[in-house]
């Protein structure tokens, strides 16, 4: 996986999302064997993880879980794959970027138990 781009964004005056101030690519080679070109578009809205804001403090890795989460909603809104494959990308880019397994494999467990409900919002 590389990161072709820095990950750029603003909080919006409501305090609730961030928006990208700039495109946001990823080129990775996970989700199976093929090759994957994400382009996050500039203005995507993101609340980055629907986690209760509280742990977000606790969160000492949360720039590596930040850029996989804001390509994991833009799966999720996008559709560009199914679910399944979206949360696996999810998983095999927080690995990529560093998150030990243990985190990762919680959240990836998280997405594929409760993701149904932001999938079928979007």
């Amino acid at each position: 996986m590389r990161l072709l781009t820095p990950l750029k964004v603003e909080l919006e005056s409501n305090g609730k999302k961030w928006k990208l101030s700039e495109k946001f690519i990823v080129f990775t080679e996970q989700a199976g064997e093929e090759k994957i070109w994400i382009e996050v578009e500039e203005g995507f809205e993101t609340d980055f993880a629907s986690i209760p804001k509280v742990f977000i403090p606790f969160l000492q890795w949360r720039d590596k879980f930040n850029k996989a989460s804001v390509i994991h909603d833009w799966l999720y809104h996008t559709k560009m794959f199914d679910r399944k494959t979206a949360d696996r990308v999810f998983l095999e880019l927080m690995l990529a970027l560093g998150i030990n397994k243990f985190k990762a494999y919680l959240f990836y467990y998280v997405v594929r138990v409760f993701g149904w409900t932001h999938w079928r919002k979007k």
